[in-house]
């Protein structure tokens, strides 16, 4: 779906408040799977935590970017996609070996220009829903830099810069396509 924007990158790189921020200028939003299934594992049996079954944790998260694309179908204007199917499939293809990238990734496409929040220590912080440190955060990004790039998607880094110059930049970028 054309307007459809994925914002993926690195864990603590600051793409949830970019997303709030966003959704302040009334754009349509999409929280991240990831945090909604730790906070249901939490409170339920914690089998589908990242950090006990990785494997099971990105189905649920497959299964979860697919109904979120799904309910979005029908928004006009852009929707945005704190992380989406593509970021689950490369957490399945890391966890279990299996193309679930390649597999899923061509044939649920999003806007062709995907934001990449990059690494950024000083403000990453583990929390509760994310308790992995800043190297394996910087593993992933790489591992999603790769998935996305061979899905043909054109990646953009977001400047380091404060949640508003951020926002701005997306939506200039998204009028230049």
């Amino acid at each position: 779906m054309d307007n459809h924007v994925v914002i993926s990158g690195c864990s603590g790189g600051g793409k949830s408040t970019l997303i709030e921020a966003l959704h302040r200028r009334g754009h349509a939003v999409v929280e991240e799977p990831g945090r909604r299934i730790v906070r249901e594992e939490m409170e339920g049996t914690g089998a589908a935590l990242p950090w006990v079954d990785l494997s099971a944790f990105a189905r649920r998260a497959i299964a979860m970017a697919l109904d979120d694309r799904k309910n979005a179908s029908a928004v006009d204007g852009w929707v945005f996609f704190d992380r989406g199917l593509i970021d689950a499939a490369a957490a399945l293809q890391h966890a279990s070996g299996q193309p679930a990238v390649t597999q899923l990734g061509r044939h649920h496409r999003y806007h062709p220009r995907v934001f990449f929040a990059p690494p950024w220590p000083e403000l990453f912080v583990s929390d509760d829903e994310r308790p992995h440190d800043l190297s394996e955060s910087m593993a992933e990004y790489q591992r999603l830099l790769t998935a996305y790039a061979a899905l043909g998607y054109e990646i953009d880094i977001l400047p380091r810069a404060g949640v508003e110059q951020r926002a701005d930049y997306i939506l200039a970028r998204l009028a230049e396509d």
